[in-house]
């Protein structure tokens, strides 16, 4: 095995191992600390259950040695972060979590690890990444993990509920958790006579600051009994699966809205199907998707394709989609792309931002459809800019360009009024010219029935 390899940036904090990439391949090693523990979940068929029930990513012992043992996992196309997860995905992630955790203290172990950074979506499911955050039980002691568990999981959804979904981009700044201070400080006063909200998240904010100043560490950790831990378990996993939000959440079918017939409808599909199949593409992502519908046009011939909009809403439904069709080839996330992920974590780089995620992706078709007016429009970015952004990860980019006579267009342009000369500029020449920076131009083709414009763009080579 190569000793030349690249160390993950956010593989510095668990002893018992790390992860690195070894010529683009994640590999991950575990240490001889962590020997015991990872024979006897080997042993037991702990990994092996979890896996076949897809709870855990697989992975393949790629070499053992009395230094370390290094595992190939599965590969997974695309990494997803808790602050870019729908409400239901949020959800989901925590009930896979809380599942695993109760499967283990059945066989005599326990996940030692409950940060929701441990769980992602692959094959329209969570699925924990984490080979080393188990542990062995030991009777009467309570789970280590469960303080983690409430401002990783239990206390975003709740807020979530009472404020909304972007509620979850709080986890940018907290990547060890929301405090749990700051949960039951927003939380409505009517939560402490919830017994599950008050046990679990004001009571233990009492607790907390009652203890905060004991720098001895001499405060006694209570006993608890194996299934008492399992009742708890048992009682965050109910509660948990009937949590809704308080605001409207279902999704209203965007395309019922939209200014063009179903004729228009239509053709715009054919032709996006057309340009989009006959490049063949392995990976293709579509920006402002929706509910995946365009992307469904051509999704069964590509092994693998994401789909983000910044409407949980929307994401919400197309996950819905996803898992009831068994579309193991589509991911699903929370994206605005005026604002995308930054790097996170120490030094920024604990967690890549949705820039390098997307230049590591790598797709071989980006979709912008119904797109450059509201960039352009409602965040004031000029063409030649929308279309570095593009051109920094896309290699083929087909890109859909309402007109001003658009009525969305219109829309958008009566509430900048006041600056209307400055918008002089939104129209298909200077489009056009701003692109032509970055991209050569393929094909151009009115979509019928519409005032839109359908772009198919190449990048350029040897870009600055």
């Amino acid at each position: 095995m190569t000793t030349n390899h690249s160390i993950h940036q956010a593989s510095f904090r668990d002893p018992s191992g790390y992860v690195f990439y070894d010529n683009g391949v994640l590999r991950r090693v575990i240490n001889p600390i962590y020997f015991k523990q990872y024979q006897a979940l080997k042993d037991t068929g702990v990994f092996k259950t979890l896996i076949k029930n897809e709870l855990l990513i697989p992975h393949e012992e790629t070499s053992v040695s009395e230094e370390k043992i290094i595992l190939t996992p599965e590969e997974i196309p695309f990494i997803t972060n808790p602050y870019e997860w729908s409400f239901n995905q949020y959800k989901q992630a925590a009930l896979t979590t809380l599942k695993i955790h109760k499967y283990l203290l059945t066989k005599g172990f326990i996940l030692k690890d409950a940060s929701a950074y441990n769980v992602t979506f692959h094959k329209g499911k969570p699925v924990f990444i984490d080979t080393l955050s188990f542990d062995f039980y030991e009777d009467n002691t309570p789970w280590r993990a469960y303080k983690q568990f409430v401002t990783h999981f239990l206390g975003p959804l709740v807020l979530a509920k009472y404020h909304g979904t972007d509620i979850f981009k709080m986890m940018q700044t907290h990547i060890d958790g929301i405090p749990v201070k700051l949960i039951a400080s927003l939380l409505p006063k009517k939560t402490k006579f919830n017994g599950i909200l008050y046990t679990n998240i004001h009571l233990l904010a009492k607790m907390e600051r009652k203890h905060s100043e004991d720098y001895k560490a001499e405060t006694k950790v209570a006993k608890l009994s194996k299934q008492a831990q399992l009742n708890i378990v048992e009682t965050l996993f109910n509660y948990i699966r009937k949590i809704k939000l308080n605001e409207a959440t279902e999704w209203g079918n965007y395309y019922d809205k939209t200014n063009y017939d179903t004729n228009a409808f239509e053709a715009k599909k054919q032709l996006i199907n057309k340009w989009a199949s006959s490049l063949k593409p392995k990976r293709l992502i579509d920006i402002g998707g929706n509910d995946g519908t365009f992307a469904r046009t051509v999704s069964k011939e590509i092994p693998h394709v994401i789909v983000t909009d910044f409407d949980s809403n929307a994401v919400d439904f197309n996950q819905q989609q996803i898992q009831q069709n068994n579309e193991q080839n589509m991911l699903a996330f929370v994206s605005d792309i005026l604002q995308p992920s930054p790097g996170i974590g120490f030094n920024n780089t604990e967690r890549n931002s949705l820039i390098d995620r997307l230049k590591q992706y790598a797709p071989d078709v980006t979709m912008a459809l119904a797109l450059i007016h509201h960039i352009t429009l409602s965040g004031n970015v000029p063409f030649e800019k929308s279309a570095s952004f593009f051109a920094c990860f896309s290699k083929q980019l087909i890109i859909e360009f309402p007109k001003r006579e658009d009525s969305w267009v219109t829309s958008l342009l009566v509430r900048k009024r006041e600056f209307i000369n400055h918008f002089d500029f939104y129209n298909l020449k200077a489009f056009e010219t701003g692109y032509s920076k970055y991209f050569n131009l393929e094909k151009k083709e009115v979509i019928k029935g519409t005032n839109r414009v359908l772009y198919l763009f190449s990048r350029k080579e040897n870009l600055d």
